[in-house]
């Protein structure tokens, strides 16, 4: 049985469910989406705060890693940042540069 053919049978016993599934893996491919995100902004700026020598090009992984966090935020309905810019600590010299792009050689 496909899926399709199984969305037809869960319809056909109860209509308001036919989609239920699907939108409940959405959710959750969301939520995980948005989790490994923030991991990635977590390391970006912990490597920041231990970058000496190449401290530039970890404040630019940094400024990129937050500006796809918070585009990605944005993509499921969070449109504040203030709350999770405290929580997770990012400087404001992250912040200043956000959506900056690097001139290409």
């Amino acid at each position: 049985m496909s899926l399709r053919d199984s969305l037809e049978l869960i319809r056909t016993v109860r209509p308001d469910a036919g989609t239920a599934a699907i939108d409940h893996e959405i959710l959750a491919e969301r939520a995980s989406s948005l989790g490994a995100a923030e991991r990635k902004v977590v390391n970006a700026i912990a490597a920041l705060a231990e970058a000496m020598p190449d401290r530039d090009d970890r404040l630019a992984t940094a400024r990129q890693v937050v500006w796809e966090y918070f585009v990605q935020r944005e993509l499921v309905g969070f449109r504040r940042h203030n709350d999770v810019i405290q929580e997770l600590s990012i400087p404001r010299e992250v912040l200043a540069g956000l959506g900056a792009m690097a001139k290409r050689t």
